[in-house]
């Protein structure tokens, strides 16, 4: 039988991943389908049981199931454990797996976008304490970064960040943003603020040293603010679709047998729904 896959959220409408999965259906001519399915908390036990008895071969999670499926599942990755949040699931010997593919997806990304980047970078520095930013600090400690800096509006949750994942992870205050700008090799937001509909991201590039790396998750706007400023402050900018496209890379191997690969085509249909709406 065609491996039938999904993405679960509430709501989730908004979700680009069945144009993704879709793609490389097509590109590899295989049979199988991946669909939206808006699950409301109260119905996830449920959900996962009809996964568990072998309705879908697996899917991606998304907000607000992130955390909640956890506990439904028989074991996480360690990177899903790290973080505290997953992303994917599948099914393997009649047990269910979770895993986080922000993580390998935000460094494969960054990999294919700044060839080498790991020699260059000597000292982080990212913006924000949520998920996405414990996923992204736990991929940079993994890669041997020796400096990570967290600063967070809310400096509690930096604070239970650096705790959680330890050295070389160190928190800051927000209000030091500006002053830690020139120290750092690579910035990441891994905030909403410059996201369409929200407020901007208020940070000063004056110190901006040329060759930084400045990576912003947000993929709409295409280009935020923030990278267009380090772009004509000499920075390098790595936006945040790509680590949509890559982080899909993982469920679809595991579902489908074919590792896909992110090519310019794909990229395309993607900024071209995001364009559109």
């Amino acid at each position: 039988m065609a491996p039938r896959c999904f993405v679960i959220g509430h709501p989730i409408a908004h979700s680009r991943s069945p144009l993704i999965h879709g793609e490389w259906l097509r590109e590899h001519r295989l049979a199988g389908s991946y669909e939206r399915i808006d699950i409301a908390p109260a119905d996830l036990p449920a959900f996962i049981m009809r996964l568990r008895e072998g309705e879908f071969a697996g899917g991606n999670v998304t907000v607000p199931h992130k955390e909640a499926v956890m506990t439904l599942v028989d074991e996480v990755s360690a990177a899903g454990r790290a973080v505290g949040a997953i992303n994917t699931l599948w099914r393997e010997n009649g047990r269910i797996i979770a895993d986080n593919s922000d993580v390998p997806g935000f460094l494969a990304h960054l990999d294919a976008t700044v060839s080498g980047w790991q020699e260059r970078v000597e000292t982080a520095l990212v913006l924000g304490a949520g998920g996405a930013a414990r996923g992204i600090c736990y991929g940079l400690k993994a890669r041997g970064v020796p400096h990570i800096l967290v600063v967070n509006r809310s400096p509690e949750r930096a604070a239970e960040l650096v705790a959680a994942l330890g050295h070389p992870l160190e928190a800051g205050n927000w209000a030091q943003r500006n002053s830690l700008v020139g120290k750092a090799d690579l910035i990441v937001n891994t905030t909403a603020l410059g996201m369409q509909g929200k407020p901007r991201l208020e940070i000063d590039l004056s110190a901006l040293r040329p060759g930084t790396i400045v990576d912003d998750i947000v993929y709409v706007p295409l280009k935020t603010a923030l990278l267009a400023d380090a772009e004509r402050r000499g920075g390098i900018p790595v936006d945040g679709l790509g680590m949509l496209l890559h982080q899909a890379v993982p469920g679809f191997a595991r579902w489908f047998g074919v590792t896909p690969q992110v090519t310019p085509t794909l990229r395309a249909l993607i900024e071209a729904d995001i364009l559109k709406a």
